[in-house]
Order: C-alpha cells, then structure tokens, then sequence
C-alpha cells in the first residue's frame, strides 16, 4: 500500500521558489511531510519511508505541482498555508503486484556518481557528488539497480535495488537538461 500526494504550491511564495532554486530544499520540503516516522539522525530516512516524488511548474498559471507518493501517510500541515495554491489531495493505492506481473512504467531518476577526494585530503573526507551526463551511463546506473526475480534487495558491492527488472533492451533514456543548485 502506498500514499500519494498532489501538492499544487504557488510557485511566486517564497517557499516554493526557494524550492525551485535549490535541489536540497526540495527535498528538505518533501521530507516535511514526513516528521515523526524516523528518529533525527537515522541512516537513510527516505528510503525506510519508499519517499518519492516529482515536480513540474507551470509558468502560465505561477503553479508548482509536486507529486509525493511514500509507504507511510504524509502530514502537510506545516506547509505555510499562503504557499498551497490548493488543498493537498491525497489518494491512497492499494495495488499489489505479484512476481511476474508486467507492468510499463515512465520514471525520473538523478543518477549520479562519486568522484574521489583530492589526494591529501584528511581522512573520513567525502568525495563530490557529480551527475552521470551521457546516456550510456545512465542506463548502466539504472540497470545496476534493478532486482532479478530471486536475487537479493542488495547488490554484492551494497547497491541498494529498486525491486524490479526490465529488459534493458526496451529501456529507453531520455536525458533532461541539469538544474544545479547555487554553491553556498
């Protein structure tokens, strides 16, 4: 079972365009719906929730329209009432799909890769974030992630699988162009 939510924000309030400008308020903005399920400092709070979620704007009607769908009930009350253009609307699906079951799905995903620190970084130094940029690669991201009927929630090398496969023959990458936050 899972929830999902239309969230239709005005996207001229300023909490919405602080959320169009910067990827890490966005997400902090659709983890706001979430307080209470995990405890603060938890390993991995959206996942453990199965929080996902995408956004279009419309620029004609001023109009941001964020679609959360998760496996725990969210709570939008603390979203400033003035940034809500409507009333969230809630549905809560109720579909379950049984090994074998085929099903065509379109999805957004943000792959990304690490690159190493510099050498003679201190130690425990995280490497950068940097955003897989060729389709090929993108693909092999994604095909990484898929789970084979039968094979484990968790890759060999610890990459986390989605829970599906495919056949990567009818997979089809569309790149969308990069949005990048400001650095601070």
């Amino acid at each position: 079972m899972a929830t999902q939510t239309l969230l239709t924000l005005d996207a001229r309030h300023p909490f919405a365009a602080k959320s169009l400008i910067d990827a890490q308020d966005m997400h902090r903005t659709v983890m706001s719906g979430f307080p209470g399920w995990v405890d603060d400092g938890s390993r991995d709070p959206r996942a453990q929730m199965s929080v996902l979620s995408t956004w279009s704007i419309d620029l004609r009607q001023a109009r941001l329209s964020l679609v959360v769908q998760s496996s725990v009930p969210a709570d939008w009350s603390g979203l400033p009432h003035a940034a809500l253009a409507e009333a969230p609307h809630v549905l809560t699906l109720d579909r379950t799909f049984r090994p074998g079951d085929l099903v065509d799905f379109r999805t957004i995903v943000n792959p990304v890769r690490t690159l190493p620190p510099p050498p003679g970084s201190p130690p425990k130094t995280r490497g950068t974030r940097v955003p897989h940029t060729r389709p090929e690669h993108v693909k092999r991201w994604f095909a990484r992630r898929l789970q084979p009927l039968g094979h484990p929630p968790t890759a060999p090398d610890g990459v986390v699988r989605i829970g599906a496969d495919t056949d990567l023959e009818r997979l089809a990458v569309r790149m969308l162009p990069q949005v990048s936050s400001p650095a601070p």
